[in-house]
């Protein structure tokens, strides 16, 4: 068991735990001098993901091709890492019409510890190697732990765990040269610096965070052919919000009349992207549903073929 003097010395070479004196009587300020203060540092946040994106585009690449084959995207972390990772695999359903099997994310300690800390869970890689287990884990998932200080043993064990069974593995941190970057084949290390309240790293840390897998989440499904362009095609009307959600992007996509609209959605049981086919590539709900699946759900593909 690490000693509380090896721990703290530990934690004073990182980045995102170190103390900021100029900032000690910040809680003097007024309340909008704070505000002020705390939005300058927020503002940092995307030059520093930028210095990532290429490491980012690789990661998606390799993501987006393992999924297409049946894998999966599987988040990893602990704390707020954790959460923030439930949180993207929580709105891939609605937004992307994926299955809730398909992109997933595991948060140290269970579902519990989304909404009641459980930070001793974080120090237990042999429980992410299990929870991976648990979901049968296979090489043609891709597995992407998160961890700010970028030392969690529940990311790092995901991460080593998943690579040793042949998944991609992607590393997103706060701090370079960080374990988790050295156990991942993608070493996406956002360096945000010393946060406003020392070691919170829910602030900057947890916004670059937010906007990495933003980036992985989004941009796969519009390389596994999720999006027309940028709309929302495969997404899913389960109330009434998205049922006009899903009438204004058939209208966007194709131009055509509400009436035509409303007769194209009902041909395909309310499929956005098989309604958009019907109308551009004037075929029947049973055409366009045939074509989508040749061409594995990507709308322009399939648009090709139904005008040829």
């Amino acid at each position: 068991m690490t000693s509380y003097n090896e721990l703290r010395a530990q934690l004073d070479t990182l980045a995102t735990e170190s103390f900021r004196p100029e900032l000690a009587e910040i809680d003097r300020l007024p309340t909008l001098e704070i505000a002020r203060v705390m939005n300058r540092e927020d503002s940092t946040v995307p030059d520093a993901v930028a210095t990532q994106l290429p490491v980012i585009a690789r990661a998606i690449d390799g993501a987006a091709a393992r999924m297409a084959e049946g894998g999966r995207l599987i988040y990893a972390g602990a704390g707020t890492a954790g959460r923030l990772g439930v949180l993207d695999a929580s709105e891939c359903p609605p937004t992307f019409n994926t299955d809730p099997s398909e992109v997933l994310g595991l948060i140290a300690g269970g579902p519990s510890a989304l909404v009641s800390a459980a930070e001793g869970a974080e120090d237990s890689a042999e429980l992410a190697a299990e929870d991976l287990v648990s979901l049968g884990l296979s090489a043609k998932d891709t597995v992407v732990g998160v961890s700010a200080s970028g030392r969690t043993p529940y990311a790092v064990g995901a991460v080593s765990h998943a690579r040793s069974a042949g998944a991609l593995t992607v590393g997103v941190s706060g701090n370079p040269g960080s374990a988790l970057g050295r156990a991942a084949e993608h070493a996406v290390e956002v360096v945000t610096g010393a946060e406003l309240i020392t070691g919170s790293t829910r602030l900057k840390a947890g916004t670059a965070q937010k906007l990495v897998l933003n980036m992985i989440s989004t941009i796969t499904m519009i390389r596994l052919g999720k999006t027309y362009g940028n709309l929302m095609v495969d997404v899913r009307a389960s109330n009434e919000k998205l049922q006009a959600r899903s009438r204004r992007i058939v209208a966007l996509a194709t131009g055509a009349e509400d009436s035509e609209i409303e007769r194209a959605l009902a041909a395909t049981d309310g499929e956005v992207k098989n309604a958009i086919l019907m109308l551009l590539g004037e075929v029947d709900g049973a055409t366009a549903a045939r074509l989508l699946s040749e061409h594995r759900g990507h709308l322009r593909a399939a648009l090709v073929g139904a005008l040829k």
